[in-house]
């Protein structure tokens, strides 16, 4: 069993808030599998039962091309066969209706928008390290050990994308860590910090629960570009209509028609964070930039 005591925080870089943020990257809370639960901040899922299915998760914002997800898996179990199943869909975790399917494959993978291939148990290992992530001509890439591998093509990239998790077979928790650069880029991105290091396990048991940090700060996670951000420059909501709208903390990330959806459910900052409200008559609380 993987000795959890090993500090997590290790991977966390200190990073100050600016215009090149993107927002964070968690599992959505929604749209997840009847037999998972989720801690630290949206960034632990873990099986709550001895079973080998209903293990999906979603991420909770659209990734994108090129974008690595890197995850690590936390605990796993011999009593199953087969391992994790990593892909990507089109379909928002939102739009799902409960309970979701018992499995990515086949019961998502059947359907329109929803591609995923299964990992070999050998790279599945507690304390195992891999990050996946699909390329700009469409293919579904998995990294192990500093090697890439084409796993599968036919990705629909034209297409917002979420990437899809099936906590499968002997995986029994996973955590996302921060991504690594992708030298095929002009760009570095760099995920959120990791949270604080988890418990160590019980040794004699696999099932151990890890406890939830309910006073995890959202706003410590933080995604960014190293360097100058793409010419288009694109909502971080909608990741369709251009960011036109400039909020008072200085962050140029909404379209028009996400401005006014952001700023009265939620009231801040996708990216930082910053307490927003509506512009009343003759403010300026929002700046459209031509």
């Amino acid at each position: 069993i993987l000795n959890q005591s090993s500090s997590i925080g290790k991977s966390e870089v200190s990073h100050r808030c600016s215009s090149r943020c993107v927002s964070p990257l968690s599992f959505d809370s929604q749209a997840v599998g009847e037999k998972v639960r989720l801690s630290h901040g949206g960034r632990l899922a873990e099986k709550t039962d001895n079973t080998f299915k209903n293990g999906l998760v979603f991420s909770n914002r659209p990734v994108r091309v090129q974008e690595k997800i890197c995850l690590r898996i936390e605990k796993d179990s011999s009593i199953w066969d087969g391992a994790l199943r990593v892909g990507f869909t089109t379909v928002p975790p939102l739009t799902r209706s409960l309970p979701l399917p018992s499995m990515s494959i086949p019961n998502l993978t059947d359907k329109s928008g929803h591609w995923a291939v299964p990992l070999d148990e050998s790279v599945c290992q507690a304390g195992s390290e891999l990050e996946f992530w699909v390329s700009s001509h469409g293919s579904i890439y998995i990294g192990v050990n500093n090697e890439e591998y084409e796993q599968l093509p036919g990705v629909d990239t034209k297409q917002p994308l979420w990437a899809m998790i099936d906590i499968y077979g002997q995986t029994r928790s996973i955590l996302l860590l921060d991504s690594k650069k992708n030298k095929k880029l002009l760009y570095r991105r760099r995920s959120c910090p990791a949270p604080e290091p988890l418990a160590s396990p019980d040794p004699d048991s696999h099932f151990r629960s890890v406890p939830d940090v309910s006073d995890f700060r959202r706003e410590d996670c933080i995604s960014c570009l190293d360097t100058k951000m793409p010419e288009d420059n694109v909502c971080v909501v909608c990741m369709a209509k251009e960011a036109r709208i400039t909020l008072p903390c200085g962050h140029r990330c909404l379209c028009k028609d996400c401005n006014f959806r952001v700023c009265e459910q939620f009231g801040t900052c996708p990216l930082c964070r910053h307490t927003i409200s509506a512009p009343s008559v003759g403010e300026r609380w929002f700046i459209e930039v031509s």
